[in-house]
């Protein structure tokens, strides 16, 4: 919402037959193997994306 600038609009339901009720990630066994971690904050990740997509979507109309 914030970098869109527009309210979302969300119509929440009850759980579905095949949605999981909770979820996490955790990256260490994948950072250790590769010897990376992200180091993006994920609002500065949306920011990013966002901008990109208006950029990229504006550019190929």
């Amino acid at each position: 919402e914030e970098n869109l600038g527009r309210k979302a609009i969300r119509h929440l339901v009850d759980i579905q037959p095949g949605d999981v009720p909770a979820t996490h990630a955790d990256i260490d066994a994948l950072a250790n193997a590769v010897g990376f971690s992200p180091a993006t904050p994920i609002e500065v990740g949306i920011k990013r994306f966002v901008d990109w997509y208006r950029e990229y979507h504006q550019s190929s109309a």
